[in-house]
């Protein structure tokens, strides 16, 4: 009787294959503060390689928040150029950027000519919104010449027969009349606070619309009116709508309340509301 086989040894364990990883809208987000806090290391914070678009995100936070302190639709600004920054990344507390950075004229037919520098330091808590901000800039626009063009623009609105209501701006093809500017400019000092409160390390945001303004007949020497504009978010191209009071005097702080909608279907719809008084700027 022939001997019998041994049996064929068991075949060897196979190893789990890695599951691919799926795309997320907040992935980039995710893998840029693993990034940051990583680049902090162990011993605390310490300078890091910066990740792409954070000083412009860092510099257009300070002007949102030096427009809105400043509280003068004629003296403007929008962002030229970043000329220099570093950031300083502490995990558990957030990322510190600063920089320094030229300006130009908010709105374009007044200057194509810069307006100077700015230095800021910016600091962005850990993917929440509000960053801490202390910004200087020099102002080449006199301040006499601001205060005059402030002033004209109040007589101009005080003078009306009847209190403004006015509904998109710009019109359907981008274009805002000349008689409207001064009252975008003035959504836009006011929806400077709001988008300096919305803002994040990873969103930032842009007036795209106001679609309505309606100004109250009041006793007091202040504008006061009630708008609507839409700010577009750029990270996740949401349109939101915002409606917002305002009341300005020139010379004197800002006072804005609002509340934002975050999402656009009604029954899912969830909002963020926000106040305040900007302080004296001399």
């Amino acid at each position: 009787m022939p001997p019998r086989r041994p049996p064929p040894p068991a075949p060897a364990p196979r190893r789990p294959r890695p599951r691919r990883a799926r795309c997320r809208p907040w992935l980039p987000c995710l893998l840029l503060s693993l990034a940051l806090q990583a680049a902090a290391g162990p011993a605390g914070p310490r300078d890091a390689e910066l990740p792409s678009g954070l000083l412009e995100q860092a510099a257009r936070a300070a002007l949102h928040f030096f427009n809105f302190r400043g509280g003068s639709p004629g003296a403007l600004r929008a962002l030229a150029a970043v000329q220099e920054g570093r950031a300083r990344i502490h995990p558990k507390t957030g990322c510190r950027v600063d920089l320094v950075f030229t300006t130009e004229h908010y709105n374009p037919e007044d200057s194509q000519e810069r307006l100077g520098k700015c230095s800021a330091q910016v600091f962005f808590r850990n993917q929440k919104p509000r960053p801490t901000i202390n910004v200087t800039c020099t102002w080449l626009i006199e301040k006499n010449k601001r205060q005059q063009e402030d002033y004209l623009l109040y007589k101009r609105m005080k003078q009306l027969k009847r209190p403004l209501d006015a509904v998109s701006i710009p019109d359907s093809h981008g274009h805002i009349d000349p008689s409207l500017r001064p009252i975008w400019d003035l959504a836009f000092l006011g929806s400077s606070y709001v988008m300096w409160e919305k803002t994040s390390q990873f969103l930032h945001y842009y007036m795209a619309q106001l679609s309505s303004v309606k100004q109250w007949k009041t006793n007091d020497d202040a504008i006061d009116f009630d708008y609507t504009v839409l700010l577009h978010e750029f990270s996740t191209q949401e349109i939101i709508p915002c409606r917002i009071h305002l009341v300005w005097y020139p010379g004197k702080p800002l006072k804005v309340k609002y509340h934002c909608q975050e999402l656009q279907t009604p029954e899912e719809a969830s909002g963020t509301e926000g106040s305040a008084v900007a302080p004296r700027v001399y």
